[in-house]
């Protein structure tokens, strides 16, 4: 894969925000196959982000989309003094909650429930699919409604959702920083031809209720599709394609199938 990325575990929140600002939040991310799961062939082909939110007071943190090396995810963390208290999920597929994927079975929240026994935050449209996918029972699940905060020790998360590469797909906000799943990359956006995608949806999504984020804010992608890990929606909206797409009736030529 080229880039700039290096494979390193970096903590984004010191690099854009100085040692002052932002000392409270805690902040990775990290890279499926590279820096954690280092011997997972899938996770190596999919190069999914993982990211590690939480407080540095209360020592508390969450993990999005836990996938592959799930204990791996934990020692990060308890390297770092900070200890798991859930998951935030931004869509059902494998390769960001676990399951099984062309024949592969890809760890997830099944065993960070099994290893930590903490609920997973999903939208409430995601739950069944979420239930298929992994085997994880609703009353591991919390449902969540789009606006709703999730507090971490004392850093707010706020779910954003954003439906249409799956029916609960949502994304999260927090510190200026907007952590997308597959509902948008720095080049494209996720794919509206699986089950349950919905191509009208996504650009509501894209068009209307992300529209509200700032141009500041910093987009981290759930995969590393692009030369660099991240960039500010600014730039994301002044050279993805996806935003060149003006009317729905472009964008359904396009993405409609």
């Amino acid at each position: 894969m080229s880039g700039t990325y290096s494979g390193e575990v970096t903590d984004a929140s010191t690099e854009r925000n100085g040692p002052t600002g932002s000392d409270r939040l805690y902040f990775r991310q990290l890279l499926a196959g590279r820096d954690f799961a280092t011997d997972d062939q899938v996770a190596q082909q999919m190069v999914n982000f993982v990211y590690l939110v939480g407080d540095r007071e209360t020592g508390e943190a969450v993990i999005i989309d836990p996938a592959y090396g799930v204990d791996d995810l934990l020692g990060i963390l308890a390297a770092d003094d900070m200890r798991c208290v859930g998951a935030l999920a931004t869509h059902f597929h494998p390769d960001h909650v676990g399951g099984e994927m062309m024949g592969w079975k890809i760890e997830g929240i099944t065993r960070l429930i099994e290893a930590a026994q903490v609920p997973v935050h999903i939208q409430a449209d995601e739950a069944p699919w979420v239930e298929r996918s992994t085997g994880v029972g609703v009353g591991d699940l919390v449902l969540h409604s789009g606006g709703d905060v999730v507090e971490v020790g004392g850093v707010p998360i706020t779910l954003v959702h954003t439906p249409g590469h799956t029916p609960g797909s949502q994304c999260f906000l927090v510190d200026g920083k907007l952590i997308a799943g597959d509902t948008l990359f720095l080049d494209g956006c996720g794919r509206t031809d699986f089950p349950g995608s919905d191509p009208a949806a996504m650009h509501e999504s894209l068009m209307t209720r992300l529209a509200r984020v700032p141009d500041d804010t910093v987009l981290y992608p759930g995969h590393f599709y692009s030369p660099e890990p991240s960039a500010t929606m600014g730039h994301t909206r002044a050279h993805n394609y996806v935003f060149r797409l003006k009317t729905a009736e472009q964008w359904m030529t396009m993405f409609g199938g």
